[in-house]
């Protein structure tokens, strides 16, 4: 079984997210959406409200893709959870050429940790490429319409984040 992973923080999930889980379940038999705790980031959702947003935005993906797709939260190296989950292949979404140093960088050092576990990366589509989790919040909290970069229900979870203050 050929088992990928897909690491991030997701906060939230994002159009361009869903992009590169749906081409990425293409790749792999089964797809591990690997959602990293990274409390330096200070996320705006819970790990558990996270991980149930990941959860609904893919169950439908995997009954069309045909491929597995779980989320599991991890706080560890990346190569430690790729070994966790029986994963052979990181899957990585790349939007613009300044992702690509970082990207690069994380792929030689996972590589030295443990070269048998490959990383591929995905272009996000060109509608996709300005979605970053940290702009979607930006615009929401001041009252700006995400809809065009989150479902329905990620958006609600925004507006009543941000309504609450």
């Amino acid at each position: 079984m050929r088992v990928g992973l897909y690491p991030g923080t997701f906060d939230p999930i994002t159009h361009g997210h869903i992009d590169i889980i749906r081409r990425g379940a293409l790749l792999v038999d089964r797809l591990v959406i690997g959602v990293a705790i990274n409390r330096d980031k200070g996320p705006l959702f819970s790990l558990e409200e996270r991980v149930a947003m990941i959860e609904s935005e893919c169950s439908l993906l995997s009954e069309e893709t045909g491929t597995e797709i779980i989320a599991h939260p991890f706080e560890n190296l990346l190569i430690d959870c790729a070994h966790d989950v029986g994963a052979q292949l990181i899957i990585r979404g790349l939007r613009a050429v300044a992702d690509f140093e970082y990207e690069f960088q994380m792929v030689g050092m996972n590589r030295a940790l443990d070269d048998s576990v490959e990383t591929v990366f995905l272009m996000a589509e060109a509608r996709h490429q300005a979605i970053a989790s940290k702009l979607v919040k930006e615009i929401a909290r001041l009252g700006g319409d995400v809809s065009k970069f989150v479902s329905p229900e990620v958006k609600t979870a925004l507006d009543n984040r941000f309504k609450a203050g």
